[in-house]
């Protein structure tokens, strides 16, 4: 049995963890010459926010966005909860909650890009793309962020559209041996061929003009991890002068690669995805339990604009169309949902809260672990986070808070 506690300035959890954070010493009023550089930095603390596929799979609307990002807004953005994150198929216009249908009908541009599919975001239509709804999530005080998958659509490559600002067209850019292994939408793009880039300039171009702060990239941290993408997109993405934070997924990230994803990306998965169980038997989904050993081997590896990412935080209810599974309270007890929010913090992960946020009116357990301070201090402002101790069925972690 899992027991937990909370003294001052230290969370205990036997039987599963231990972190100890030592108390600080009084902030300087005058930023350190660390903290000047790191200001610069995209992300320079873990991003923090609220991602649609826990809750909504692929079926998510514009409504249901507003509606989440104006709580998030009101009742945690003052606690460092910034993003609001579109996940998968936003241009499917017949959408299941899971997504990856081999029946799906698309929304896209002259130019091969993929566009909002106007029966699920209204305010899309007439060439508008994303632009009313990231001006509205700015009038916020927040950012948004959209979820793509690595490529080019292979309805763009079949009808071999031309590549906006470029002389190149689809198929000249299109790797036709390189698919996804769970999605059928895209192709892998040919880095050896120039208008490979010229794709990746171009949608970074558009989403830039759309004002996104944040994409997550899928299909290309893993299974396989292709680097030569992740380069091409970062790039391009460079080459504008909107600030947008890279997100690579899913995982488990190949831990030999570290070198360039504390380089080209903000943050990358560290697992497949993590579900509402506290271990599974197979690859997908995976659960909490799961995620300790990938931890502690990641955790080292954080740095200020680099973080290894433990996925979203499947708190709450999970619905009305989660992404896997039937809509439901998150299964997790309340230990184990403590011991997620915890371990997430130690390790310095994003944190992207999975659940519903209009559901959480009533659910305290959940809001106080998103609103407490000490915790979160922990996520955002502790350094040399580690092991001190570790058994078959006690690890110690420690970290000091800055």
């Amino acid at each position: 049995m899992k027991k937990f506690a909370w003294r001052g300035s230290v969370w205990i959890l036997v039987a599963s963890q231990v972190l100890l954070c030592a108390q600080s010493s009084p902030k300087s009023r005058n930023p350190t010459p660390t903290q000047q550089a790191t200001a610069k930095l995209l992300a320079p603390t873990p991003p923090m926010g609220w991602n649609s596929y826990d809750s909504y799979g692929t079926t998510v609307k514009e409504a249901d966005v507003k509606a989440n990002a104006l709580w998030l807004a009101h009742h945690l953005k003052r606690y460092g909860w910034q993003y609001v994150v579109i996940d998968m198929e936003w241009f499917v216009t017949n959408p299941t909650p899971s997504g990856n249908g081999k029946d799906s009908l698309y929304s896209m541009d002259e130019n091969g890009r993929y566009i909002p599919a106007p029966n699920r975001f209204p305010s899309s239509a007439n060439h508008a793309g994303f632009k009313p709804l990231a001006d509205y999530i700015h009038s916020l005080g927040l950012k948004f962020g959209i979820h793509i998958l690595k490529g080019i659509p292979k309805h763009a490559v079949e009808q071999n559209l031309p590549i906006a600002g470029s002389s190149y067209r689809a198929a000249d850019a299109a790797d036709l041996t390189d698919t996804c292994p769970w999605n059928p939408d895209n192709y892998g793009l040919d880095s050896s061929k120039p208008a490979a880039q010229a794709y990746y300039d171009s949608i970074a171009q558009l989403y830039a003009r759309w004002g996104v702060d944040f994409i997550k990239v899928d299909c290309i941290a893993s299974r396989p991890y292709d680097g030569d993408e992740i380069r091409m997109l970062r790039l391009a993405l460079d080459k504008e002068a909107r600030l947008i934070v890279l997100s690579l997924s899913p995982g488990e990230a190949p831990i030999e690669k570290a070198d360039e994803l504390r380089t080209y990306p903000q943050m990358w998965r560290i697992s497949d995805d993590i579900w509402d169980m506290w271990h599974s038997t197979v690859d997908y989904p995976q659960g909490l339990g799961d995620q300790f050993s990938r931890a502690a081997k990641w955790a080292p590896l954080a740095e200020p604009g680099h973080w290894p990412d433990a996925d979203m935080l499947t708190l709450g209810f999970l619905g009305p169309s989660p992404g896997w599974g039937k809509p439901r309270q998150t299964q997790f007890t309340s230990d184990e949902q403590r011991t997620l929010m915890t371990l997430w913090c130690i390790i310095r992960s994003p944190l992207m809260m999975g659940g519903n946020l209009l559901k959480l009116k009533n659910d305290t357990r959940t809001k106080y672990m998103l609103t407490n301070p000490e915790i979160l201090n922990v996520d955002q402002h502790s350094i040399d986070n580690h092991i001190v101790i570790s058994t078959d069925k006690l690890v110690v972690w420690t970290a000091r808070c800055v």
